[in-house]
């Protein structure tokens, strides 16, 4: 499984891996060739740093690291030139850097940054007259290399994101199913493994919206993908109510654990109803995946809506399941692009004498 995963995460950062690679060259030999820098070592560091292995905020990387740069080479030049190199000197030359980089801005990347170029000019590198401007230079050559690499050597920002969306559209529908079972079951057990499933669906939602950031990011700087704008507003509608939808199940999987525990059986209408939601969920990922609108998936949802028995009464706990469900059933819907009127419309009252409010 962890070989499973670390495979399919290497295929995943491929491309991005690949724009590292050709970018910090070509930033290389434009430093040093047209500029005619002798070790311009701060351009591929500059392009590593701004398109990453990570997901997202790349432009805003580049002008971190490039600010960086310019701070602590300035910084380091000017104070280095007036009181030499040395322990104490590299102690004040980095304080100082730093705490420029946080006085500027809040992102830890400038103020790493800044004090790591420091360190460089104080000791490996002290001033040679232009050599803090060339450095400067480097760094934004860097950065301006990777974002023509994310531009023209640019991943598919429509199936980077479907991709993260399809794992976690399988993490919810298996959470959903897992607690049907438990609750068929009526075996606590297993709704404990629906719980742990439950719980590792967070870190599934968390990279989808990092690759839906960074596919905006792409379809936005390359002409090549500006058509997949379009299709990316699907799974943009779609992120924060899928968050929701997490949570609540999470919600739902504890509250399963303690009511198979106890006295308060869960409503004999409830396993059914998950796995038609997660059958729903499922027709939500493919017809996003598609690039359609998510019509047939919108119907579905309203149908199992519709599965509560209105005039029913719960304990507590069977109370809470049934309260997490609607609110699912909410998060489903406004994801699929419905509202939450047409929610709330679809869903019986419950007769608390409160207001409902999932």
């Amino acid at each position: 499984m962890q070989v499973k995963r670390r495979l399919s995460r290497l295929v995943l950062m491929a491309p991005t891996v690949g724009q590292c690679a050709v970018a910090a060259a070509l930033a290389w030999l434009v430093a040093k060739d047209v500029l005619g820098h002798p070790r311009p070592f701060f351009a591929p560091i500059a392009v590593i740093i701004c398109i990453g292995v990570g997901l997202g905020q790349r432009r805003r990387r580049m002008v971190e690291m490039v600010v960086g740069v310019s701070l602590g080479v300035g910084v380091g030049d000017v104070l280095v030139s007036w009181i030499g190199s040395g322990a104490w000197q590299i102690a004040l030359v980095v304080a100082l850097a730093m705490a420029m980089g946080v006085l500027l801005d809040s992102g830890s990347l400038i103020v790493l940054q800044a004090g790591s170029s420091a360190v460089l000019v104080a000791t490996l590198l002290p001033p040679t007259g232009v050599g803090g401007v060339n450095r400067m230079l480097d760094a934004l050559v860097g950065g301006v290399m990777g974002i023509i690499a994310m531009a023209l050597l640019p991943a598919s920002p429509f199936a980077l994101v479907a991709r993260q969306a399809s794992g976690m559209f399988e993490a919810l529908g298996d959470a959903l199913r897992r607690i049907a079972e438990a609750i068929e079951r009526a075996d606590p057990g297993l709704a404990t493994e629906a719980l742990d499933v439950a719980r590792g669906t967070q870190a599934s939602v968390d990279t989808f919206r990092q690759a839906l950031g960074t596919s905006w990011e792409i379809a936005t700087i390359s002409p090549l993908h500006w058509q997949s704008r379009h299709r990316l507003e699907g799974y943009e509608t779609a992120a924060v109510p899928l968050d929701h939808a997490v949570r609540n199940v999470r919600v739902l999987a504890r509250r399963a654990v303690v009511a198979l525990g106890g006295q308060n059986p869960p409503p004999a209408w409830l396993p059914v109803a998950l796995r038609d939601l997660a059958d729903a969920t499922q027709l939500l990922r493919e017809e996003l995946a598609l690039g359609h609108e998510p019509d047939r998936a919108r119907e579905a949802i309203l149908a199992v809506a519709s599965r509560q028995v209105a005039d029913e009464r719960w304990g507590f706990s069977a109370g809470v399941m049934v309260a997490q469900y609607r609110s699912i059933v909410v998060d489903l819907l406004q994801a699929s692009g419905g509202d939450r009127e047409q929610a709330m419309a679809a869903l019986p009252p419950l007769d608390t004498g409160e207001e409902d409010v999932p």
